[in-house]
């Protein structure tokens, strides 16, 4: 049986990275997409490979209409028709009040986190929906706690962005529940990534993780688990729901 095609947008780092290593090792054929680094997403290409998988990496700015649509048909070359969507790329501005924020970081910070995952949610269900001929598959976006927490003092435009990958979730999940589609989120809090430099503040999770009732941040691979139960045939009668890896919090 051919390997299920897989698209990680945001795959060269962090739980993007983790989740195409951990896709491989469940038997996907694995798509990342990234934007700049393509040193990053090579290496993870060439782990996959090295270890017997198969995957290959594609430069795309997945917030862009037209770049989007190429990059789904050339998965639709190399793999065929995707059948899970992990939506995971997004980004962090620097840490601030909402009356120290522009529109252009409002407007930049909105078309990379949720526009992106609209499109590439669009293009996926074209292929994935049982409406168009497709044999079903399942989507994944990758949500935060701070949508529920709002980040005051830090994100809040952040937070809003993660608010509307919820509603997201919610409203296709319904949407295509009939066409063998199924949407769902995880909501992580505290990951040790690269994200929080971005913000200004690489060494966040130290000074929060005491907040976590764990008492710890989270790893990139605890995160993947999750996206991948979501994603598998074990979880084949859940859409719209949210698995929270947050410690507790």
């Amino acid at each position: 049986m051919s390997k299920k095609p897989i698209l990680i947008t945001g795959g060269s780092r962090g739980i993007g990275a983790a989740t195409a290593y951990l896709a491989a090792e469940k038997g996907y054929a694995v798509c990342i997409n990234y934007l700049k680094n393509q040193k990053a997403a090579a290496k993870v290409v060439d782990t996959i490979r090295q270890k017997g998988g198969e995957a290959v990496a594609y430069a795309a700015d997945v917030s862009v209409e037209s770049e989007v649509v190429a990059l789904f048909q050339q998965l639709d070359r190399t793999f065929g028709p995707v059948q899970a969507l992990v939506n995971n790329v997004g980004i962090l501005e620097r840490q601030m009040r909402l009356e120290e924020m522009s529109a252009e970081r409002l407007n930049r910070l909105f078309q990379n986190n949720i526009v992106s995952a609209f499109l590439c949610a669009r293009e996926a269900v074209k292929r994935m929906s049982t409406k168009y001929g497709g044999r079903g598959g399942a989507i994944v976006n990758v949500s935060s706690i701070a949508a529920r927490t709002g980040s005051p003092g830090e994100y809040v435009d952040y937070a809003a962005s993660k608010g509307a990958m919820d509603s997201l979730t919610l409203g296709l999940s319904k949407e295509v529940a009939e066409e063998g589609i199924r949407v769902n989120s995880v909501r992580p809090a505290f990951i040790y990534t690269d994200i929080h430099a971005s913000g200004g503040e690489p060494d966040r999770i130290e000074r929060v993780k005491d907040s976590v009732p764990m008492k710890r941040g989270g790893q990139p691979d605890e995160v993947a688990r999750a996206i991948l139960w979501l994603l598998s045939d074990e979880a084949s009668y859940s859409t719209g729901i949210f698995i929270d890896v947050t410690g507790g919090r």
